[in-house]
């Protein structure tokens, strides 16, 4: 898989691509992640990628013609499968469409910044709206990474133990269960005797059974 990150601070999100599991996946060239700084687009001597709003109000937007060019080069090299624009009007990111994204071969996300983009970009090239939450951020970028890295780790290869992604929460609609780790007993808080019995058929309908007690407490609008 190969993501193209379109940004105003493209230095933002470099860490979290050197660390851990995203690292790992670079390292064995099963994911690729190219950075594009979109000053490089800007026009005239100061490099402008933004200007005041039509109809006047608070904000910059960024501008049609460093965006069209950026993106256009991209597509010339090669084709994309989804132009997504990371915008809090966006759908909300949930697993089943990072499940989705997860088998794509060329991805464009495109950060936004200051007011957003102007409309007529979102009509010529986005392919897709998403949004990690309901609330705004500076910019796009740190919900770039959320989104890169919802779907990276899920590529066949990325997760040592590949078997550990399809039981993620949200994975069947349903929050985990609870998990635990030795010691058996711990201030006097003991691990359920059925997680220490050996018998796997009767621990799995246990867990199916806290998933669905969890996530009725929890989050029930899941269940709907």
């Amino acid at each position: 898989m190969r993501i193209d990150i379109i940004s105003v601070l493209p230095e933002l999100m470099e860490s979290p691509f050197k660390t851990s599991i995203l690292k790992r996946a670079m390292d064995k060239g099963i994911a690729e992640v190219h950075f594009h700084q979109l000053r490089d687009f800007g026009l005239g001597k100061y490099r402008q990628i933004d200007d005041e709003p039509y109809g006047g109000g608070a904000g910059m937007v960024m501008m049609c013609e460093p965006l069209d060019n950026l993106i256009s080069k991209l597509k010339s090299e090669r084709n994309y499968d989804e132009i997504i624009y990371l915008t809090p009007d966006g759908e909300t990111l949930n697993q089943k469409i990072a499940n989705t994204l997860s088998i794509k071969d060329n991805l464009i996300f495109l950060c936004g910044h200051y007011k957003g983009i102007d409309q007529r970009i979102r009509e010529l090239h986005i392919t897709r709206e998403i949004s990690i939450g309901d609330y705004v951020l500076t910019g796009g970028e740190l919900a770039a990474c959320v989104l890169a890295d919802s779907v990276i780790r899920l590529i066949p290869g990325v997760l040592n133990d590949e078997q550990s992604a399809l039981t993620d929460s949200f994975q069947d609609d349903l929050l985990s269960p609870p998990i635990y780790t030795r010691p058996a007993e711990y201030k006097g808080l003991k691990v359920p005797e059925i997680l220490l019995s050996g018998n796997f058929k009767k621990i799995e309908e246990w867990r199916s059974e806290q998933a669905l007690k969890i996530t009725q407490k929890k989050r029930p609008d899941l269940l709907h």
